[in-house]
């Protein structure tokens, strides 16, 4: 399982959100502390946004800050809205996979339970949990 670069910055971007206590960051400054491009990380923050995870406050003193505490925001939930998808292998794509075993081998079911226990571990984490391995 390999997590893209979204979900790298999305992570990224809430430890160090989690960090400023309700204070107020811009994306410039999370850019530059963690090597992330300001443009890429300018769509993480509006997804972020988009889905209710941050706050945004535009104009010259503005920024963005969690949305609701760090202990209520489930890593899981963070890694499946910023995955597009969890296909490990051609056979999960059912409309573009090009497999000729798809639905006679176990490997899909295999891989499905391998993909059902990553999420669940990440299920029983906290972005509170991550800022505190820290």
């Amino acid at each position: 399982m390999r997590l893209t670069t979204f979900t790298d910055y999305t992570l990224r971007t809430l430890i160090h959100l989690a960090k400023q206590h309700a204070r107020l960051s811009t994306v410039a400054e999370i850019a530059s502390l963690h090597g992330m491009s300001q443009h890429h990380l300018t769509k993480v923050v509006h997804h972020l946004g988009v889905t209710g995870v941050i706050r945004t406050i535009r104009g010259r003193n503005g920024g963005i800050m969690l949305a609701r505490p760090a202990e209520q925001i489930s890593v899981g939930q963070i890694v499946r809205d910023s995955e597009p998808d969890f296909h490990m292998a051609d056979c999960f794509d059912i409309e573009n996979g090009s497999c000729h075993l798809a639905g006679r081998c176990h490997v899909q079911k295999v891989l499905c339970k391998a993909t059902d226990a990553f999420l669940a571990t990440l299920d029983a984490v906290t972005l509170a949990d991550l800022v505190l391995s820290t």
